[in-house]
């Protein structure tokens, strides 16, 4: 086709190929790193609401 080795265009499609790779790797990635912040959070919200219990409960205590 137009004079052009196979080879270029095997090139070309391995180039696609691994630029979509990459996107998808990076997605997952992404991904996973979201449900970690996620899981942080939740673990860093129940300790703020433990440690307002608690103060609370000190709170009752001295009055």
């Amino acid at each position: 086709m137009f004079g052009i080795p196979i080879w270029v265009y095997g090139t070309i499609v391995l180039i696609f190929l691994c630029g979509y790779m990459a996107f998808r790797a990076m997605r997952a990635e992404q991904k996973l790193e979201q449900q970690f912040i996620e899981e942080e959070g939740s673990i860093y919200i129940k300790r703020m609401e433990e440690e307002r219990e608690c103060r609370k409960g000190q709170h009752t205590e001295s009055s």
